[in-house]
């Protein structure tokens, strides 16, 4: 079996609010420009359609894999990128409104990976939440169908030092972006962003991750979303920053 390259992200899109017909351009410019072959998508509004809008920014042509959260309407999407074929493998309940889905890739080269998107409770003090979050959902992982690895994207609003990522890393997962450039961004949340409705819960932290378990080579990682508009400071894609990382499987 030959290995396997792939270009993944992950973004909390930040649904419809603050902005949104200001912040679409922007988000849909730079999602045509990277075009990864799996895109993890957080707070989707999906009678809006804004899985499929992101989906069609550019050439490439995606399947569209929802998981709902809290509301049949909202929830987390997974974009696979042809030619990769993905098989829907369930969803998982976490407590508290949020839930993660899952799908079997299947690689062009013979490979598969299993791909998790979630986003876990947000409030800054819920600490104990959000582990009990992981633990359910890394339980799931532990029971899903045998791949060369696993992939588990998006928002967990955790630093990098709460329980809930530390049982990530204890589970045998590994952050895409501290394996390639040492240590997590210092801030992938709060972006910039200014408007009136804004969250303004919480420091300047890390929240977002690419996290990597099995054969799986982190080649590089970076943040993407992260530039305002041109002539507003004050307008990003989203509040929060995406990432962006180039693996090897097999």
């Amino acid at each position: 079996m030959s290995v396997a390259c792939l270009r993944v992200a992950t973004f909390n899109i930040l649904n419809f609010a603050d902005r949104w017909d200001e912040r679409l351009p922007l988000l849909l410019a730079e999602a045509a420009a990277l075009s990864p072959d799996l895109f993890a998508l957080q707070e989707v509004v999906y009678p809006m359609q804004q899985d499929r809008l992101i989906a069609a920014a550019g050439p490439a042509h995606y399947r569209v894999l929802r998981g709902h959260a809290q509301r049949p309407e909202f929830g987390n999407s997974l974009l696979v990128r042809e030619p990769l074929a993905a098989d829907l493998l369930g969803r998982v309940e976490l407590g508290l409104g949020r839930a993660a889905h899952g799908a079997r890739v299947a690689l062009p080269e013979g490979a598969s990976l299993f791909v998790a998107v979630t986003h876990l409770h947000h409030p800054s003090g819920a600490e104990a939440e959000r582990d009990a979050q992981v633990s359910t959902l890394v339980g799931w992982l532990d029971s899903a169908p045998a791949t060369n690895g696993q992939l588990v994207m998006g928002d967990f609003n955790a630093d990098p030092l709460e329980p809930a990522c530390a049982r990530m890393r204890a589970a045998g997962f590994r952050s895409a972006f501290a394996e390639a450039n040492g240590a997590d961004p210092p801030v992938t949340w709060p972006s910039g962003l200014v408007a009136p409705a804004m969250d303004t819960e919480g420091i300047p932290e890390c929240l977002d991750y690419i996290w990597v378990r099995g054969a799986i080579a982190v080649r590089s990682c970076r943040l993407v979303f992260d530039r305002p508009a041109a002539g507003d400071p004050t307008l990003y894609p989203s509040d929060h920053f995406g990432l962006l990382a180039e693996l090897e499987v097999g």
